[in-house]
């Protein structure tokens, strides 16, 4: 695919096979993540990969668990991370001031380049609570991070399921204003 198609056709997928993402496919994930512009190349981001399903497992739980109550008692207990064979969390130092941004667009070209190899791939919410929180925190502290990162998001990886169908995308009328036909 071109990059103009990658970027045109990329659509969140929520339902997985069981397949492990192949190391090499996740390496040229992990790169195009890195490779995403930062605010004056200070390379805020910093990516935890977690693949063994069990820490999977734990941090939906922990994920779930920051969804607000009175969606949690709509929803029942559901997994936030679809059973997606790899995980991504995605931290920025909060002392740049681009961390947000930069974390977003690391996310967002991970997101593209997954699309490009025919991995499926979903940003999921919900970090900054997680890393905001005590727990979070002593998190932090243990991987040898400074309590000073913010949680950006999730990248959730997998190969679709066979029966996983991407949605047609409806765009808005209005989606683009020009402003040059109105001033």
């Amino acid at each position: 695919m071109d990059a103009i198609e990658v970027l045109n056709t990329r659509r969140s997928v929520k339902k997985f096979s069981d397949k492990q993402v192949e190391n090499e496919d996740l390496k040229k994930v992990l790169d195009a993540g890195m490779h995403a512009a930062t605010g004056m190349n200070l390379q805020s981001p910093k990516f935890l990969v977690i693949q063994r399903k069990e820490i999977i497992e734990r941090f939906s739980k922990w994920n779930f668990s920051h969804f607000p109550e009175e969606l949690q008692d709509k929803m029942g207990e559901i997994d936030p991370f679809y059973g997606a064979p790899t995980l991504i969390v995605v931290l920025a130092d909060g002392n740049v001031p681009t961390c947000v941004e930069d974390g977003s667009l690391a996310i967002g070209n991970m997101l593209n380049a997954a699309h490009a190899l025919g991995i499926g791939a979903c940003w999921i919410h919900r970090a900054r609570e997680e890393f905001d929180s005590i727990q979070g925190k002593e998190l932090l502290k243990v991987w040898g991070l400074s309590t000073d990162y913010i949680g950006v998001g999730h990248v959730i990886l997998g190969y679709p399921s066979d029966d996983f169908k991407a949605p047609e995308k409806k765009l808005k009328e209005d989606y683009v204003l020009f402003l040059d036909d109105i001033i």
